[in-house]
C-alpha cells in the first residue's frame, strides 16, 4: 500500500477540498449578506465571514495544489471543529446532528493532511518543504 501513499493523498486532498472550494465561492455574491446575518443569528459576529471565506476558498484551493498544506490543515481541522461546536450543537434535531458529525469526519480528514503532509504530487512536494 505504501507505493499508492502518495496517490492516495492527492486524491484525498482534491476530494477534501472540493466542498471548501464551493462553499466559499457561495459565500461571495448575492449570499455575502445573507450568510453574514445567518452567522449573526448564531451569535457569530460577522465581521468574520471573509476569514471565513479566505479559509474555504483560499484554503481549499490551497489544500488541493498542496501548497501550505499541513498548516492549512491545520487551520481547517480547528474551523470544522468550531463550526460544528457554534452551528450544529442541537442534537434535537436530526440535521443538525447529522451536520456535526460530518464536520468532525472532515477535520479528521484535515488532521490526517496535516500529520501526513501532501504528498509528492503537490507543489510542496515539489518545493521540498514540509509546511
Amino acid at each position: 500500500m505504501k507505493k499508492f501513499e502518495d496517490s492516495g493523498l492527492l486524491v484525498a486532498r482534491i476530494l477534501i477540498s472540493v466542498l471548501f472550494i464551493i462553499a466559499g465561492y457561495g459565500k461571495l455574491g448575492d449570499a455575502y449578506a445573507g450568510t453574514q446575518e445567518f452567522m449573526e443569528a448564531m451569535k457569530v459576529p460577522g465581521i468574520l465571514l471573509p476569514l471565513t471565506i479566505l479559509l474555504e476558498l483560499g484554503g481549499g484551493l490551497a489544500i488541493m495544489f498542496g501548497l501550505l498544506t499541513r498548516t492549512t490543515a491545520v487551520f481547517t481541522f480547528i474551523f470544522c471543529i468550531l463550526t460544528s461546536i457554534l452551528f450544529h450543537h442541537d442534537f434535537a434535531d436530526n440535521i443538525n446532528q447529522t451536520m456535526f458529525l460530518k464536520n468532525l469526519a472532515i477535520s479528521a480528514g484535515y488532521l490526517m493532511l496535516a500529520i501526513m503532509g501532501p504528498g509528492k504530487f503537490s507543489i510542496d512536494g515539489v518545493l521540498k518543504k514540509n509546511w
